[in-house]
């Protein structure tokens, strides 16, 4: 396996995304669900950049989240899509050009001495990244339906889209 199998799977989880964050209401950017959930704005910053982690996934061995770490946080949907549009571009390059070696070498996310996993990158990509996103992605979808806001069809039709 190398990163090209990842292209046809890429492609459809980012289509899905790109369509449930142009639907994110700016003037909602500060509405939350619940007090211990992210604002609709955290959130769909957050889904905008994960793509990003493809390439850091790919072109590092180890992250250490002990750092200080701020995401970028667009002020405008328009500005949302298109920062997760140039994330995409980055990583869907990085995993075209990722070697089955590169897929299979071990990636390690800690914070300082603390080991949160060490896997081979290509289970990071599918297991952290990639399922992360789809994770965050249904959140977002149910922030919309609350707000009243149509939801996408993302593996079928939504009650929003037959």
């Amino acid at each position: 396996m190398n990163g090209s199998d990842f292209l046809a799977e890429f492609d459809q989880e980012m289509a899905g995304t790109r369509r449930a964050l142009e639907r994110v209401p700016e003037d909602r950017f500060s509405w939350a669900p619940h007090e211990k959930s992210m604002t609709l704005h955290k959130l769909a910053s957050h889904l905008a950049n994960v793509p990003t982690w493809i390439s850091v996934t790919l072109q590092t061995e180890e992250l250490d989240v002990s750092g200080p770490f701020e995401e970028p946080a667009p002020a405008t949907t328009k500005e949302l899509v298109a920062h997760f549009d140039e994330a995409c571009t980055g990583a869907r390059a990085a995993l075209a050009a990722a070697t089955q070696a590169e897929l299979a070498a071990m990636w390690t996310m800690k914070a300082g001495d603390e080991v949160f996993f060490s896997m081979p990158r290509g289970v990071v990509l599918r297991s952290f990244v990639f399922n992360h996103m789809i994770h965050h992605r249904g959140q977002l979808t149910v922030y919309l339906r609350l707000l009243g806001v149509a939801v996408p069809a993302l593996y079928g039709p939504s009650a929003d889209e037959q």
